[in-house]
């Protein structure tokens, strides 16, 4: 079974939203959740492993 990394990432970013307090908790948490998002984001966006292709160097004749 795959992770939903995009709806998890969409819930974290309404929690951190939501904790918009200027107190001590509020900013500790805010900061934790931004590490999270940031993990989940880059899961998310991963690439998949490149396969390359040669091609030759010369141009064939006309």
């Amino acid at each position: 079974m795959q992770s939903d990394f995009a709806a998890a990432r969409e819930l974290l970013e309404c929690a951190q939203n939501r904790l918009s307090g200027n107190d001590e908790t509020s900013r500790s948490v805010r900061a934790k959740l931004d590490v999270l998002i940031e993990e989940i984001a880059a899961a998310e966006f991963q690439k998949a492993p490149l396969t390359i292709v040669p091609f030759p160097r010369t141009r064939p004749p006309r």
